[in-house]
């Protein structure tokens, strides 16, 4: 799966269903066909059913009391939004067929065994999970590729999650991510993938972007990410639990388009005369006579001067060339050569 985007060089794109089937199946084979057609790279599927993430209780201490899921008790929040296990292998085929990969987030050892008999080739590791060392290291000994989100996360939390996989396997994507829903531009602080790649600089780096359009993600890709996430539903009209932060079919295929330009515009570390400047080079300023001059007269401000475009002497040596005598007469607005005076 990974080895068919080695000579891909611009960030890859995951876009991740989540929620926003609404519990219909043909929504959420929707979803893939049309993430798959407007640019998506891959596909992102979360693995759990309500008893994987949380205890079917209803105190306070399970009511989600801000944010865009405020008053939700969680186990009414997942059972909304869970993708039921029987809908996978059917996800998986569609994929395969669409010829894009597809892979999951699981959010218990009972779907880590799941996806395995789905032969699952890579696992992303939620933000909200990056403290389970546990569920983390099951994973891990699956030695399969993993990306692993950061949300909320400390930088030891974070090295902690890294050390726990890295006891099992290498192939590791960080992708920095802001756990707010949706994210404002303000809150993203994307300077942070700075010190990412300073801080693991052995690992590929990437965002998953939460705010509610794709100008961070732009942002990211001069910044150097491997992988942006973003969140993708097919209709905005649509009111799932996770419609305010996701992207539909138009924005998916503007964040494909603007990634590779932006991309492309970033190129090498380079200053000096690029091949497309070449033709440019010649409307560069030259010294020209501005009035007749004869032979043995001396150059001055009064007699020439600097105009486009580039034939005789650049106009650089323009202060070299005052004082000098010329070898020739010169007519008005002639180009002034190296044999045009003497030395």
């Amino acid at each position: 799966m990974i080895a068919k985007f080695k000579k891909i060089k611009r960030p890859l794109i995951i876009t991740e269903i989540s929620g926003n089937h609404n519990g219909s199946k043909k929504s959420f084979l929707n979803h893939i066909t049309s993430a798959a057609k407007n640019g998506a790279d891959m596909i992102k599927i979360q693995t759990y059913e309500p008893q994987d993430i949380t205890l079917k209780k209803f105190d306070q201490n399970f009511k989600i009391k801000n944010g865009t899921w405020k008053g939700q008790y969680l186990w009414d929040l997942y059972t909304k939004a869970h993708t039921p296990y029987k809908w996978h292998k059917d996800a998986f085929k569609l994929a395969s067929k669409l010829k894009i990969p597809i892979f999951s987030s699981p959010f218990s050892k009972r779907a880590v065994d799941f996806l395995e008999k789905l032969n699952v080739k890579l696992y992303k590791i939620a933000s909200f999970e990056i403290t389970d060392l546990d569920l983390i290291e099951y994973i891990a000994k699956k030695k399969k590729p993993i990306i692993i989100s950061t949300g909320m996360a400390n930088l030891a939390e974070i090295k902690k999650a890294i050390k726990c996989i890295k006891k099992y396997n290498n192939k590791i994507t960080i992708l920095y991510c802001v756990s707010g829903y949706p994210s404002e531009e303000k809150d993203i602080n994307l300077n942070t993938l700075k010190s990412f790649k300073k801080l693991f600089r052995n690992f590929k780096i990437g965002l998953s972007d939460h705010t509610d359009d794709i100008y961070s993600s732009f942002a990211a890709t001069t910044l150097g990410v491997s992988v942006i996430e973003k969140h993708f539903i097919i209709s905005k009209k649509i009111k799932s639990a996770d419609n305010k932060f996701s992207i539909n079919p138009d924005q998916l295929k503007e964040l494909k388009k603007g990634i590779n330009k932006v991309y492309l515009s970033l190129g090498k570390e380079k200053i000096g005369l690029k091949k497309v400047e070449k033709t440019s080079i010649k409307l560069r300023r030259s010294i020209f006579a501005i009035k007749n001059i004869k032979k043995g007269e001396k150059f001055s401000k009064k007699n020439i001067a600097n105009f486009r475009p580039k034939v005789g002497i650049g106009s650089e040596h323009y202060k070299r060339v005052i004082g000098k005598f010329s070898k020739k007469n010169i007519l008005k607005f002639s180009p002034i050569y190296k044999n045009s005076f003497y030395s």
